[in-house]
This record gives C-alpha cells, sequence and structure tokens, in this order.
C-alpha cells in the first residue's frame, strides 16, 4: 500500500508540471475573456457604451442649431441678454457673424489685409451717413476710398445720386456748392469732412479736364456724350486764354467753397465775400445761367444792408448734425510717409462719432496697417496719383496767376485766425495748413519773377502774360498787323460751357420729373 501510494505520489508528482502548465494557460486565457464579456455585458446586464461622448457630442450640436437660429452665446458674449450678468468682449467685426462682408481684414496684432468694400448696400441697414466735401480735384477720392477701407462700406458721388437715386450707401463725395457740383443726396446725409488741397495743385488737376477740350474728348466723353458741340477745331492758343482766364476766377471759388461750408451755408458772394441775398445766391447756383458781369454783387444787392441767411438745404437740417464739418483733412498729409497714418486716425474717428457706423470700423490697432495697405502698397481703386504723363509738378504758373492764389489765401489766413475763429479746431487746421501751401506758393512766385523758373506757352500763364507774350512773338516775327490777325475763338469756349450747363439743367429737370411721375404712379397703385 505504501508502495504504491508512494508509485501513486511519484507518478502524480511527475506528471503535475505538465498538467499544471496547461491548466495556468487555460485559466489566463479565461480570465482575459471573461473581463472581455464584462466589458460588453455588465454585471447589471446592460451594453457598455461611451454615453458621456455621446451625450457631449450631441449637446454640442444642439447648441450649434440654436445659435444659428438664435446667436444666444453672440448675445451673451456681447452682453445683450437678460439670462445672466455676463463681460462683454470685444468681437471684431471681420469675426462677428452679422457684419461678416468683404471688408478689410483685421489679422491682430496690427496687421491687415485691404479688401475692397461690398458694393451692394442693403437698404435696411441705419448708417450714420458722412459728406465728403472739397473743391473739385482728385483728392476726395484719397479720403473716401479710406473710410472704405476702414468699414467696408462704398462712397457714391452727388450725380450718381441725383440721376440714379437715393440709395443707403454711408460715403457721399460731393463738390457742392461749386457749380461743378449739385446736392444729388437730399436729407440723407449725418456729418460732413472738409477735404482742403493746396490751391495751386488742385488748380491743375481740376484743369486737366479743361485742357483736354481742344481735343473734344473730355467734354463729350465725362459730360456730354454728344458730338454737337464741336463743331469747328478753335486754334489751341483761344483754349489757353480762355482756361487760363477760368484759373483766375476759380481761385474765388476756391476761398469761397471753404466759407461756405465753415459757415454752416451762410450766403456769400463768391467774388467779394460779402454776404448776399437768396435771390443772388440763388443766381450764383444756376451753373452757366449768368453771365459773371450781370453777377456782379453791386448790381444785384448794392448798398443795401444784408441779414445773414443761410442755404436752405443747411437750415432745414438736411444735414442731421449741421453743414460745418467734424474734421478737416489734408490729402497731401494722407500722401505723406510721415504724417499720412494721422489722417488716416481723423478720418476712422469721424466714423466713430455715432456707433451706427462706428460698429463697422476695424479695430484701433489695424488703422495704421489700413493706411499702409492703401498708400504705400496702392491697394484699391485708382487715384489721381496713378495719373500717367505729366503731373500737376510738371505745369507752371506766372505771377499774375500765383498772385491770384496768394491773396486768396491771404485772406482766408487773416479769417481764420481771428478772435472770432482761433478756438475753433477746424478754423485752426485750416489755417495750419494754407500757410504751408502759401509758403510753397511764395517760393514759386518769387521764381518766376526772378527768372529761375522758365515759363513755356503750354504753362497757366493768365490772360495778362499770354497776351505779352503773342505780342512779343509778333514783334519777333515782324509780322503785320494782316498776317498775325487770327479769329478769336475764346468765344467759343464760353458758348460751350453756357450749352453744356444749360443740357444738365435740362437733365436734372428731366430726372426730377420722370421720378416725381414713377412715384405718383406708385401711389396710386392699389
Amino acid at each position: 500500500m505504501d508502495s504504491m501510494d508512494s508509485m501513486s505520489t511519484v507518478e502524480m508528482n511527475s506528471s503535475r508540471p505538465q498538467v499544471s502548465v496547461s491548466s495556468s494557460a487555460t485559466s489566463s486565457r479565461r480570465r482575459q475573456n471573461q473581463k472581455r464579456q464584462k466589458r460588453k455585458f455588465p454585471a447589471n446586464g446592460s451594453l457598455s457604451f461611451p454615453w458621456p461622448f455621446l451625450v457631449l457630442a450631441l449637446a454640442v450640436f444642439r447648441l450649434v442649431k440654436l445659435e444659428i437660429k438664435s446667436p444666444l452665446l453672440y448675445k451673451n458674449l456681447r452682453g445683450e441678454t437678460n439670462y445672466y450678468t455676463s463681460k462683454k468682449i470685444y468681437i471684431p467685426p471681420s469675426l462677428d457673424a452679422a457684419n461678416q462682408r468683404r471688408l478689410s481684414l483685421d489679422l491682430g496684432n496690427g496687421n491687415c489685409k485691404w479688401q475692397p468694400p461690398t458694393y451692394d448696400v442693403p437698404e435696411s441697414i441705419d448708417f450714420h451717413k458722412t459728406i465728403i466735401a472739397g473743391f473739385p480735384s482728385g483728392d476726395k477720392r484719397m479720403i473716401f476710398i479710406q473710410m472704405e477701407a476702414l468699414a467696408g462700406w462704398p462712397a457714391k458721388d452727388e450725380w450718381d445720386f441725383e440721376y440714379k437715386g437715393i440709395t443707403n450707401h454711408p460715403f457721399i463725395k460731393a463738390n457742392y456748392p461749386h457749380h461743378e457740383g449739385i446736392w444729388g443726396w437730399g436729407n440723407v446725409a449725418d456729418q460732413t469732412i472738409l477735404m482742403v488741397r493746396n490751391i495751386r495743385r488742385s488748380m491743375v488737376e481740376y484743369h486737366d479736364i479743361l485742357w483736354d477740350i481742344g481735343y473734344a474728348k473730355t467734354w463729350e466723353d465725362a459730360t456730354l456724350n454728344t458730338d454737337k458741340l464741336y463743331t469747328e477745331r478753335p486754334p489751341i492758343e483761344d483754349f489757353f486764354e480762355w482756361r487760363d482766364e477760368r484759373v483766375l476766377e476759380e481761385c474765388y471759388w476756391y476761398g469761397w467753397f471753404i466759407d461756405y461750408w465753415m459757415e454752416g451755408g451762410l450766403m456769400r458772394d463768391i467774388y467779394t465775400h460779402k454776404l448776399t441775398t437768396p435771390e443772388h445766391w440763388n443766381m450764383l447756383m444756376i451753373p452757366g445761367g449768368y453771365a459773371v458781369e450781370d453777377l456782379d454783387y453791386d448790381l444785384v444787392v448794392g448798398d443795401r444792408e444784408v441779414t445773414p441767411s443761410f442755404d436752405p438745404h443747411c437750415s432745414n437740417g438736411d444735414v442731421t448734425d449741421g453743414c460745418k464739418p467734424k474734421a478737416v483733412i489734408s490729402a497731401e498729409k494722407l500722401r505723406d510717409y510721415t504724417e499720412g497714418p494721422a489722417e488716416t486716425t481723423k478720418i476712422a474717428n469721424v466714423l466713430m462719432n455715432d456707433q451706427r457706423m462706428g460698429k463697422y470700423v476695424i479695430a484701433q490697432e489695424a488703422w495704421d496697417c489700413i493706411w499702409e495697405e492703401l498708400i504705400v502698397r496702392g491697394k484699391g481703386v485708382k487715384t489721381v496719383y496713378d495719373r500717367p504723363g505729366l503731373t500737376e509738378h510738371d505745369y507752371n504758373f506766372s505771377a499774375e496767376m500765383l498772385g491770384g492764389m496768394i491773396r486768396e489765401l491771404d485772406r482766408l489766413i487773416a479769417k481764420y485766425s481771428g478772435n472770432k475763429w482761433n478756438s475753433n479746431t477746424d478754423a485752426n487746421r485750416i489755417v495750419e495748413l494754407i500757410v504751408e501751401h502759401r509758403a510753397l506758393i511764395q517760393v514759386e512766385f518769387n521764381e518766376v519773377n526772378s527768372g529761375l523758373r522758365k515759363l513755356t506757352d503750354r504753362d497757366f500763364l493768365g490772360p495778362k502774360e499770354r497776351r505779352r507774350r503773342l505780342k512779343l512773338k509778333e514783334k519777333d516775327n515782324k509780322l503785320g498787323t494782316q498776317q498775325t490777325k487770327r479769329k478769336d475763338s475764346s468765344k467759343y469756349f464760353r458758348k460751350l460751357e453756357r450749352e453744356a450747363n444749360a443740357q444738365k439743367k435740362r437733365k436734372r429737370r428731366d430726372m426730377r420729373k420722370l421720378r416725381k411721375e414713377s412715384k405718383m404712379e406708385g401711389d396710386a397703385m392699389p
């Protein structure tokens, strides 16, 4: 028994290692399978699933769906909800879902990317609208493209308002009350910016259109679109003479234009700058309607006492905040690489005067970048500075014409540096700018008088200098009176101008009649 037990024990012992190994592997596999089963079928019998993740995903989906329908999160971030008190944070318009358009992009840290404005302007938006007023030249465009880049909305010309109708464009480019302008925007404007440019440079750019008349191009294409006025080609010398006379006259218009806006539409005579009557004012406001001699102040007004009167557009509230400018902007300084960004800041600050426009303006840290995009990198539409060929610096002016400019600038300096105006910020700015302009013109005046600056027949000479040169030519060529006599065609150009202005007037009258008839038809419809 003992031997058998002993044998059995030995046999069992000898076989245990084999059985033990097999059992251990089986048990290990069994335990792993049990763990897998527990994952699939927990003890409570329910299925195992990542419920927390599913719930979170559903919650996010629900939140996004609600935000699309009703932007509660946006309102909470803006502090515009009553659900709880929240801290307001700034959301740049470029990231604001309610305002996303093709506007300049604020890339953060003072960086930006210029984008063109949204040209399709919704009628439903309540804008605070700005007039960009300035003597005819190419520099109002310099200002409104800054506005377009800063706020993302487009500008519109006064004539487009007149002929195409009133739209919701927030920036209005205006030459009014100059004879090249028209109050075409009705009563939709809220405030004004006044653009002041060097009088000499303004004359060159403004009269580039007149330079082309002798070639029968600009007036035809830009004003009349007809050939009927170009029945003959007068000698080009007559065009120069006519142009020179106009430039001298425009010097009065230049100062008168500044007075109009600075004084909130106060009625003054163009040539004497005296207070005038509504009757005389209405005559002045008809382009080409009267000869200059028929508008003479002494003839129309005389020595009677004049009560100050204002343009009804200004006195009747056609500009919500009044006609006086909110800022005076220098186009030359806007182009200056040192002072330019400060001009852009002035423009932006005017737009920030009212939240209805201010909410669209790009972040302040990006204003300098907007200036760089437009001025340094040349982004945006073409401006006067992109004009090829001759520049405004390539033309010279005679001493007669420079003297006329200096006299008008002296008048403006004396007026706006006087006691009545010395506490007015805009008046101080005008004096600052015009003093600089006058100094440049005085240098040129001295150079012309000394002979350092040589004049050619194609420069702006003025009627006296041009007649003097003509006489010298006749003498040098030893031509007789009969040989040198030529047809005086300067009257042709004056007639051309009167007919052009008359046609403008007829077109405006026809357009107003058409709009009135359309409105009556609309009101009559059930």
